[in-house]
């Protein structure tokens, strides 16, 4: 069985970029581009990783990490928080809702998939992206 992401990003750009770091690890990817629909989507079928913007239209990325935390479907589920707020409030805020991890936009490639292999327990590969 392949292990699973859920990418919740409004840009797509984003999400292609995010499925081109993770794929190379073996990992499906899937998308989706709201607040709403990741969060059903991570209920109705919690993935190994979610990886969670927090600036998402219609109910907010800390939003969703709360109800992903309040949920015992998903409670422990793997979170990493993808935010282009680099501040160290939002840091904090990523801690207190129980992020597993945290990674400022723009990110490196080599840097993002090195967080998310490390939270779903594959191989670290070496080398960079091509």
């Amino acid at each position: 069985m392949a292990i699973r992401v859920l990418v919740v990003e409004d840009s797509a750009v984003i999400q292609r970029l995010i499925a081109v770091c993770l794929r190379p690890s073996g990992v499906e990817v899937e998308t989706r581009s709201d607040g709403p629909t990741g969060l059903q989507a991570a209920l109705d079928d919690p993935p190994d990783l979610l990886i969670l913007d927090v600036g998402l239209p219609k109910m907010d990325g800390w939003q969703v990490l709360d109800r992903i935390r309040s949920d015992l479907r998903t409670r422990n589920l793997k979170v990493l928080v993808l935010t282009a707020h680099a501040q160290e409030e939002t840091r904090e805020r990523a801690d207190r809702g129980g992020a597993d991890a945290f990674v400022t936009k723009p990110f490196r490639p080599d840097e993002l998939r090195r967080v998310a292999e490390s939270l779903i327990g594959v191989p670290v590969r070496a080398g960079r992206l091509a």
